[in-house]
């Protein structure tokens, strides 16, 4: 599990823990609610509120209550209610979309030390090249790779999610039936990240980088 466990320690200054500009840790815990929202979303509309199975529950009380409901005025109440959950999804994406654009623009605006293709560069140069502190940076290389292919796909997320947002305003998009496989995909590697992510920091909290959650919410000391 070594390169999935988070270090606290800062590769260029092994002897100190690694600090987290309050820029970053805000995207952070914003992009983290955004998508825990959006898949929860995606969770109710494929359980609880799955069409089919709720227009047969919603014609079935209506039916107990007195009042006769065809098929399709059944199906066309849950499918409301479906929609409005989709609605918010949407809205979410938005506002993940924003998080992207606000994440590509603060890494030109980090501190050098704290970019993160300075810290690949970095740690790929340590390991690769002058074989310093090898382990470490080793370690920090396939860390930091691994968040780079995570923003790669909550750019890809971000991007098939608004063509799916805007095609029946652009009947090109529409058209283009791989743009939804695409989407859905992505959101189970996202799922994946997400899983191994937690279970790294499990690990790396009981291990020799106890605190470094804290460190993602207080900055680092």
């Amino acid at each position: 599990m070594v390169t999935i466990e988070p270090k606290r320690r800062d590769i260029q200054h092994p002897g100190k823990n690694k600090k987290y500009s309050a820029p970053l840790r805000f995207w952070h815990w914003l992009n983290a609610i955004v998508i825990t929202g959006s898949l929860l979303t995606v969770l109710l509309n494929s359980t609880l509120l799955k069409t089919r199975k709720n227009a047969a529950f919603i014609k079935g009380q209506l039916h107990e209550a007195g009042a006769n409901v065809t098929d399709d005025q059944a199906r066309s109440v849950a499918h409301e209610l479906s929609d409005k959950v989709w609605a918010i999804h949407t809205y979410l994406g938005y506002g993940l979309a924003a998080l992207v654009l606000f994440r590509i623009l603060l890494e030109f605006f980090q501190l050098a030390d704290q970019k993160l293709i300075r810290k690949i560069k970095i740690a790929y140069n340590d390991f690769f090249v002058i074989k310093k502190n090898r382990e470490l940076a080793k370690h920090e290389f396939w860390v930091k790779t691994i968040y780079a292919v995570f923003y790669l796909f909550i750019i890809t997320m971000a991007v098939t999610g608004l063509c799916l947002a805007f095609e029946d305003d652009v009947p090109a998009l529409k058209a283009i039936h791989a743009i939804r496989e695409i989407h859905q995909f992505t959101m189970y590697l996202i799922l994946a990240f997400i899983t191994v992510h937690l279970a790294g920091i499990f690990l790396a909290e009981r291990k020799d980088s106890a605190g470094i959650t804290s460190d993602m919410i207080n900055g680092g000391r």
